[in-house]
This record gives structure tokens, sequence and C-alpha cells, in this order.
């Protein structure tokens, strides 16, 4: 059966894109972010990917990401840190498949002792600091006690402090004074750890965009998530082309449909689209339940009959429509909504800009009726 759409994911780009990574912090380890299904690119493939080109680390947010790469015989040390705290069970079965988990609070850091009680095993943990974020992490007045009874639980051999890492909230802004102002707050942060004699192996802060344009925020390892496939973290840090970062996925569909409309005939719901003269339409056979933003709907860029145009009309549950005028453009023929660019086409990125969004959300809201092909193996 042909696919009426799919995501093809090249993971020569991707190997490529993480040696960039390495060049760019070349002190330090690197943590490839394969969170959200690899940003919607696929865990395993990807993961095994950015590991066969120098990835020392794997970080997912979930603990089922982190299993599924466990069960999937990935070996590569892997951190977790969006746990439920109160389910001791979870933290259980990490702690049997080593993997490591952030810890931000003292009821966290109990689930872990619990854990490690139960099986014997020490857990190993990175602890969180929230360095101005205001997201996960131990606020500044519970570090120390954090810290206290982390370092009491390391005497007793439960656990085993692996890093201390936190966020920055404005790495897409390098010259914002809030990254100089949350990197000193990390070093004090580690001074206190280092006072009750935790001195972790690892210490990281940097993401895409610091690994990119903060060298000073690279300590022992960094952690890029989306220019690993291919995208800019910001408009501060620079364009794909500029970062010298290749997109990995090209998403595109067949056309289905080609038919004639007549000059004043409306679109889709709503006809929020009326045609200005007798031309074409091409329909495709994917809409927002396979990741397309509804905010395309008149705007999203579509590459199809050797040019670039929009579609017309509001986006659908499973289809949207294209006006192709008089493009010689036939049932079967490919239209790509987003790839590298290399032919003219769209990028994540331009469609990010035409939905108002961030090319986070373009790649990683493509669903799952959407195959992904990959393509450069090797892994």
């Amino acid at each position: 059966m042909t696919e009426r759409a799919r995501a093809q994911i090249d993971l020569d780009a991707l190997r490529a894109n993480v040696s960039i990574l390495h060049e760019a912090a070349p002190t330090a380890a690197l943590l490839a972010v394969v969170k959200a299904d690899a940003y919607g690119h696929g865990l395993v493939e990807c993961s095994k990917a950015a590991v066969s080109a120098g990835a020392s680390y794997l970080g997912v947010a979930l603990a089922q990401e982190a299993i599924a790469l466990r069960q999937a015989s990935i070996t590569t040390p892997i951190l977790a840190w969006l746990l439920q705290t109160d389910s001791v069970d979870e933290w259980v079965e990490l702690v049997l498949a080593d993997v490591e988990v952030s810890v931000s609070s003292v009821r966290g850091l109990q689930k872990a002792i619990e854990a490690a009680t139960q099986t014997g095993t020490t857990a190993r943990i990175h602890l969180k600091v929230d360095t101005g974020m205001g997201r996960a992490g131990a606020s500044l007045q519970a570090w120390e006690g954090l810290l206290r009874d982390s370092a009491q639980a390391v005497a007793e051999q439960s656990i085993e402090v692996v890093g201390v890492w936190t966020h920055l909230a404005f790495a897409d802004q390098p010259e914002n004074p809030i990254v100089e102002h949350q990197l000193e707050v990390f070093h004090q942060a580690l001074g206190q750890a280092e006072s009750l004699g935790i001195k972790p192996a690892l210490r990281h802060v940097a993401n895409s965009a610091a690994t990119f344009k903060t060298p000073k925020a690279h300590f022992d390892m960094v952690r890029p998530g989306i220019a690993v496939y291919g995208l800019s973290p910001g408009v501060g840090v620079g364009t794909s082309q500029e970062l010298g970062i290749r997109p990995v996925m090209t998403f595109s569909a067949n056309v289905i449909q080609v038919k004639e409309l007549p000059a004043g005939h409306g679109v889709s719901y709503g006809h929020e689209y009326v045609t200005t003269t007798d031309t074409s339409v091409a329909l495709l056979p994917v809409g927002y339940a396979d990741g397309v933003p509804l905010a395309g709907s008149n705007v999203g860029p579509i590459f199809i009959g050797s040019r670039a145009r929009t579609i017309a009309g509001r986006v659908c549950m499973d289809q949207v429509v294209v006006d192709i005028g008089t493009d010689q453009v036939v049932e079967g023929d490919e239209a790509i909504f987003f790839g590298p660019g290399d032919s003219g086409e769209p990028t994540a990125d331009d469609w990010a800009s035409a939905a108002n969004t961030i090319g986070y959300e373009i790649v990683t809201r493509i669903g799952p009726r959407v195959p992904r092909i990959f393509s450069g193996g090797g892994t």
C-alpha cells in the first residue's frame, strides 16, 4: 500500500548535526535530548544514530521513554527528568534499568531512596536547582535542605549524585543579563553542594542555544535538543544554515485529487478562501489530525508543481486544499510541506513563522498516522 503521507528522517543529517554540536562544545560530553519521540523523529532510531555520532548520554522526559530505550537494547546512560514523585514503582523500574533520574525535591529524593532500598541498588540521580527559570528544580530556599538530605543518603550508599544541573530561561538570547545571573546562581549552588561533600561528575546547563552561543555554560556536559534535528533554537542564535546544521525531517503527502473550480468558488469550511480566477485545486490527504497546524489555514507553505504555494482555506482534520492555478499537477504527485529547503521547499522554521509558533512544535506535532521512513542507516 502506498503511503498517503510520510515523514522521511535523514539519519545521516542527524549524525552530522551531532558532530557539529560536539565541535561547538569540544571540552564537554554531549547528551542528546530524545524526548517526545525524538522531537517527532523516532525515538529508538534517532537515539541509536546520535550515539553512533558520539553522544555519550541520552535525555528523556518520561519514564516510559527511558524504558523503551532500554527495551531496544540501548545501553548508553540515560537521564530522565519528569517523574511522578508518588510512584515508587516507577522509580524501582528505572533504578533496575540503570536509568539516572532528576531530583528536584526532598519528596522525590525519598522516593529514590525507597527504590534503592527495595532493589538493593544505588539510585543514580541528578539534583536540579532552579536558578531563575521558575519551572522544575529546587528553589534556592529549598536547595540546602535537599543537599543535606542527599549527602546523608550518599553516606548511606542509597544514592549516588551523578550530576547537578539547571535550565536557562533565555539561552536563545545569549546577551540577556539573566543568562549571566543564572550562571552565577548555579556556581553558588555548586559551591553549596561541594561544601556538603557533594562533588558531581557532571555539571550541566547548556541546551542547543547555549551549546552554540554561551561557552561558559558548557561545564561538563551539554544537552542539545532541537539542534540535533537540524532546526534553529531561536532567532537570536542563528538560522540552521548559519549554524551549519541540517533539518532531519521531510514531511510530504501525495495528491489524491485534482479538479477545476470556477472563479468566485469558496474552498473548505467557512469559505475562508475564494478563488479569484478559474483555477485548479489539489487535495492532499493530511490535516490537523496528522499535525498540520490549524493556524496554517490560508498561510501554510507547500511545495507542489515545482513551486511554492500556500494552503487554500481552512486546514481540516484529514485534508487540505492547494490552489495550483494552471500548474501541471496530477494525482499521485508529491507535495512537500517542509524539508531541508534544498529544492526550494519550505522548512519547518518557515512553517513556524507562517503559523506563529516555533519549529519545535511543527516537528513534534507530526502524528502517529504519518509513518517515519528512515534513510542513512549504520546506526
